[in-house]
């Protein structure tokens, strides 16, 4: 049924990272596609595997998905070698993004995807803030007129399909249109993500979508709030757990996505609005600076 909707038998997804295998495996587990999985870096794939293969064994043992399940999900998911790279996707009929916050990156990325990947696939990016517009520009060779309708349709099967981390526990993805994008490239992706079990909300193509463009300066006034000595992280934390119902404090939640990649979503909303409301906390960007990226090296606004 599900193959009916979204005509999708096969996908690639780009970053073999915490969000990359995510999207991974619940593509294989819950659409149950075939997943062709690349990244650039050899030890990240076989980390992701890794990953993967201990969420499955967690769900078997929680009696949450049979050992047959989870064994025909693992082999759904195929490793696409460093010397074929995108090439060995060619075939997918989508292709997800979810490699680092920079434009510059994923700007490449989308150029080469639009040359050698079928040109019928979609080219969806789980990016978290940066406007889907100027990836899907990047799409069309600079040979070729974005106006023309060449140019339109190349730009024109570019999405956003923002997932959550940990994405095989939250449900929600974030589905943003380009002004390029199709109404039927929009209305497979939607599907696709609700084949991956996951429920869909859409904005509009501003910085940081809505997800971000809430969470984002929520996260910041914590940091400033630390910065200025207003209180200690645990108290800061703590107040939002017991007094707001949140599972978890600002800056702990800061600590899981990563001290970088909030500061790289930060700078996404300051530069692209030039509202100084979002403007980063001095404290985050020395972090960063430091190399304190919180929960994924070990060291950030707390120990782990």
């Amino acid at each position: 049924m599900s193959i009916v909707a979204h005509n999708i038998r096969k996908i690639g997804v780009m970053g073999a990272g915490q969000m990359g295998t995510g999207i991974a495996l619940v593509s294989a587990l819950r659409a149950k596609v075939p997943v062709l999985l690349y990244d650039r870096s050899p030890e990240q794939t076989t980390k992701g595997l890794a990953f993967v293969d201990k969420l499955l064994e967690k769900d078997v043992n929680k009696g949450r998905i049979q050992s047959i399940d989870a064994k025909e999900a693992k082999d759904r998911i195929h490793i696409v070698g460093h010397e074929e790279g995108i090439k060995g996707m060619r075939d997918v009929d989508m292709v997800i993004e979810a490699v680092s916050e920079s434009l510059p990156l994923k700007q490449a990325i989308f150029a080469s995807l639009a040359a050698e990947i079928n040109p019928n696939a979609i080219l969806a990016t789980n990016t978290s803030s940066i406007s889907i517009t100027k990836i899907a520009a990047s799409a069309v060779p600079k040979d070729v007129s974005a106006a023309s309708e060449e140019g339109k349709k190349i730009a024109g099967r570019v999405v956003g399909l923002h997932f959550f981390n940990p994405v095989p526990v939250m449900k929600l993805v974030e589905l943003i249109s380009a002004l390029q994008t199709t109404p039927d490239v929009l209305n497979r992706a939607r599907s696709f993500a609700v084949a991956c079990g996951k429920e869909v909300t859409t904005s509009k193509d501003v910085p940081g979508f809505v997800s971000n463009a809430l969470l984002m300066p929520f996260i910041n006034e914590a940091i400033m709030c630390l910065e200025k000595g207003i209180a200690t992280k645990e108290d800061i934390d703590t107040t939002l757990k017991l007094g707001m119902n949140h599972p978890m404090g600002p800056l702990q939640l800061a600590d899981f996505i990563g001290l970088d990649t909030c500061l790289a979503i930060q700078q996404t909303l300051y530069e692209g609005t030039r509202d100084s409301k979002y403007r980063p906390s001095i404290l985050l960007e020395r972090m960063v600076d430091a190399q304190w990226y919180g929960k994924k090296n070990g060291k950030g606004f707390y120990e782990y």
